[in-house]
């Protein structure tokens, strides 16, 4: 077993972390552990019944979170001639077409999103071994390939998190900062889940959401109970 330090052990001292507390009681229990001098990153992990080894099991998506994440995202447009000023517009901290290509392949990897115009997508294909491995390929299903361009990377700037479950079924995405309070985070976790039900794969049997836990950057795992969370999503 790990051993924690004692700043953890203070901070869950008074939590039962076996037990499946309600959303708005795990919530306070979550931000309340928070111990760290930053502030902490408030994420869900939630565990969904489906196997993605099967492509039509696959959960995948992007929202865009009413009260943002708390932290300026660094959008790299690859895009050309209208587009590409169109992209500058909306706050594209990086643009261009095969100059940036071959500024990557140099070693620049200074943004934080990507997104790009279908035109550039054989282009961008050719850094793809560089930008894939740091989740920062575009991706049309969650769309950053995209002849919008200026709408895509206002998303991205204001907040947009792109999700997909892991190899054991299990998504992660970030909620805000701790320092929102509980009002804002609820507001960010209910339009992700809204987003996360809609996806529900017609293949996936039985129990679709099977468990919820909510964390901060270096606190503990809060369980949620995820009987209760209907009346929630539904309000």
């Amino acid at each position: 077993m790990p051993k924690h330090g004692k700043n953890y052990r203070n901070a869950v001292k008074d939590i039962d972390l076996s037990l499946k507390h309600p959303l708005d009681e795990g919530l306070k229990y979550c931000l309340g552990a928070a111990f760290a001098k930053f502030d902490e990153t408030v994420e869900v992990a939630i565990c969904l019944g489906v196997d993605p080894k099967y492509s039509d099991q696959m959960v995948r998506g992007a929202v865009t979170l009413p009260h943002g994440l708390g932290k300026t995202v660094r959008v790299a447009a690859f895009c050309k001639g209208d587009k590409e000023a169109e992209a500058k517009a909306a706050g594209a901290d990086v643009t261009g077409a095969e100059d940036l290509v071959e500024k990557i392949q140099g070693g620049f990897l200074d943004f934080d999103k990507a997104v790009a115009t279908p035109d550039m997508m054989a282009l961008v294909g050719k850094i793809g071994r560089l930008l894939g491995p740091r989740g920062l390929m575009p991706n049309a299903k969650t769309g950053t390939v995209t002849f919008d361009i200026g709408k895509a990377v206002t998303e991205m700037k204001a907040g947009r998190v792109e999700f997909r479950v892991d190899k054991a079924g299990v998504l992660h995405a970030p909620l805000g900062k701790k320092s929102f309070g509980e009002d804002k985070i609820l507001g960010n976790f209910k339009v992700l889940m809204d987003s996360v039900m809609r996806l529900k794969p017609s293949a996936a049997k039985g129990t679709y959401l099977q468990a919820l836990a909510l964390t901060t950057t270096m606190g503990p795992g809060i369980k949620i109970d995820t009987l209760g969370l209907k009346k929630f999503l539904e309000g």
